[in-house]
């Protein structure tokens, strides 16, 4: 029996287990699902208005991002590997739907995401949700500030009340018309996107736990309903929003039409499975849960297919969605399932109230939702990066605003991988120069004796090391030895002797597991840390000298641990 549960069967079945199996297997009582019951409600709260107004940014009607969140969100919780994902559209797709509707119609953006769904569900099968994580993190931030621009200005003439067509739909088109017309603007609409900015942003200053964004509408809605306000809403503009959606009709599939949509395909599905992967990880960092990478693909490219079939939108794990489903409590993939129940209840109960949603309020949401994704904390830290993690960042962003999101990504992994194969060189360079004959004796003899230490460390003490350079291909890794560990122990040692460079995502890494060990109350010491590496981790602002501390050695990294424990 053990041969069986260990064989290669038994472990690819546990591969693509969805997490909802797992925690019906380890079971499931009342108190988890009152929990889960309320973290889902919390959710849909945040998800409703923001689903619309996504869908409206991507140019498509209110009723298809709701069906996105209800469709896709309930078989990205059933059938995937995260406990606490939360799917639905979200603003990175924004801009690929957009182009893609205006370019193709909406029954090209169904065969798109149809297409897309099949290119995640082989991918997952066929293990590739490992290799998504060698995405490094200047790439992935400048893309996603780039589509954080590109929403904002799209939102400005919602904003302003004013008629922004007839340009060519860029980025700086969209400026200058605001610019030229900016006498056109319309004092009610700019009113209520600002007054729903104004209680977005005040709530989430003195209220955070408030959910701000159905408060701002609900409020702009009263207002706008009891005064009459010459302001659009949903209702004047998409004529409201059906009960009971109608089925669209299958695509026209061709060769040709294939060959025309496979780059929006893929470009969907790489967002999809980025997007997601990443949202995972976010939610494993929250809890201290592993999620299943391959498995969560294959749910992602069962929702899209399941989206387009009933005439949703592209979908993924949404980040803040996901994060406000575990600070709400949520235990298991049921808060999900819940999440997709409770807008359902909605849309089919509900439907004319949303006709009076101000579509200027909306606007005002989408321009936090930019904020948010701009991500300029991340910006300020990967500024302070070696220049070619910088150079990375700017040109992924560059491209993505002033070109195209496809290109600006494979741009972007392409110089990243070149940057990496450069900074090898120099590498095996230090390796076979004259620095290896200065090599301190002192340093071998306490390399030779570390593991003799290292086989009876003292109790709350756990040490490890890292040899070769620490770069966006295995910073992935860190959080692996992290969940080996066990219990958080008091002082956490890793050894950098071994390790000639660290890249910005290998500094985000440390960072990150960092951040992880200061919830628990564990010191992290930094052993033989080379001059390069020194100079990122000090250039990112990663030693404090309390939680984090440098030692020269091993040996004085566990003197340093055996103070810590011994001063409780």
């Amino acid at each position: 029996m053990a041969s069986d549960r260990n064989s290669p069967a038994a472990d690819t079945v546990a591969l693509f287990t969805p997490k909802l199996i797992t925690v019906f297997r380890e079971g499931y009582g009342m108190d988890r699902l009152r929990a889960d019951l309320m973290a889902g409600l919390t959710v849909a709260v945040v998800a409703l208005p923001l689903s619309m107004a996504l869908a409206i940014a991507s140019g498509t009607t209110p009723d298809r991002g709701l069906l996105t969140a209800i469709v896709a969100g309930f078989l990205i919780s059933f059938l995937g590997g995260s406990r606490f994902q939360i799917g639905g559209p979200t603003g990175a797709f924004v801009v690929v739907v957009f182009g893609v509707v205006q370019k193709f119609g909406y029954d090209g953006l169904v065969l798109a995401t149809l297409m897309a769904g099949i290119i995640l569900l082989i991918a997952g099968w066929m293990k590739l949700g490992t290799y998504i994580k060698y995405i490094p993190q200047p790439v992935v931030t400048g893309f996603t500030a780039g589509i954080a621009v590109i929403i904002f200005t799209s939102q400005l003439g919602e904003v302003f009340g004013i008629d922004l067509s007839g340009g060519t739909g860029e980025v700086a088109d969209r400026v200058i018309l605001l610019v030229e017309r900016i006498g056109q603007t319309q004092p009610a609409t700019l009113a209520v996107s600002l007054g729903a900015l104004a209680i977005i942003l005040g709530l989430r200053r003195f209220r955070p736990s408030w959910p701000g964004f159905l408060i701002a509408v609900v409020v702009a809605s009263l207002i706008v309903w009891a005064s009459g306000l010459p302001v659009e809403t949903i209702a004047s503009r998409f004529g409201g929003i059906p009960s009971v959606p109608a089925i669209p009709s299958f695509p026209e599939v061709s060769v040709d039409r294939i060959r025309e949509l496979l780059p929006s395909a893929f470009t969907i599905a790489f967002l999809a499975g980025v997007e997601s992967l990443l949202c995972a990880v976010v939610a494993d960092g929250m809890t201290g849960r592993r999620h299943r990478s391959n498995c969560e693909l294959v749910a992602q490219g069962a929702a899209n297919l399941a989206s387009a079939a009933i005439g949703g939108l592209p979908a993924t794990g949404a980040i803040a969605r996901t994060a406000t489903n575990i600070r709400a409590g949520a235990q298991t993939p049921v808060a999900g399932l819940a999440h997709a129940v409770f807008l359902l209840i909605v849309m089919l109960v509900a439907a004319p109230l949303l006709d009076q949603v101000p579509l200027a309020a909306l606007a005002g949401i989408l321009l936090v939702v930019a904020w948010n994704m701009s991500e300029i904390e991340r910006i300020r830290v990967l500024m302070r990066a070696p220049i070619g993690d910088r150079l990375t960042l700017i040109i992924t962003f560059a491209l993505t605003v002033l070109v195209d999101l496809t290109v600006a990504i494979e741009v972007g992994v392409v110089l990243a991988a070149f940057l990496f194969m450069h900074r090898m060189a120099g590498a095996v360079e230090i390796e076979t120069g004259d620095d290896l004959l200065k090599r301190d004796q002192p340093d071998t003899v306490e390399g030779e004796s570390r593991h003799a230490e290292m086989e009876d460390l003292p109790e709350g003490i756990a040490a490890f090391q890292i040899n070769g350079p620490f770069f966006f291909g295995v910073a992935g890794r860190l959080g692996e030895v992290l969940d080996r560990i066990g219990p958080p122990p008091k002082v956490f040692i890793l050894r950098l002797a071994g390790v000639p460079l660290i890249d910005a995502t290998g500094a985000h890494a440390l960072e990150s597991m960092i951040e992880r060990m200061h919830r628990h109350g564990t010191v992290v010491i930094l052993s033989h840390l080379g001059e390069r590496p020194r100079a990122v981790v000090d250039a990112m602002g990663l030693v404090d000298g309390r939680h984090v501390r440098l030692a020269a050695h091993f040996g004085e990294a566990m003197d340093m641990a055996r103070d810590i424990i011994r001063a409780g």
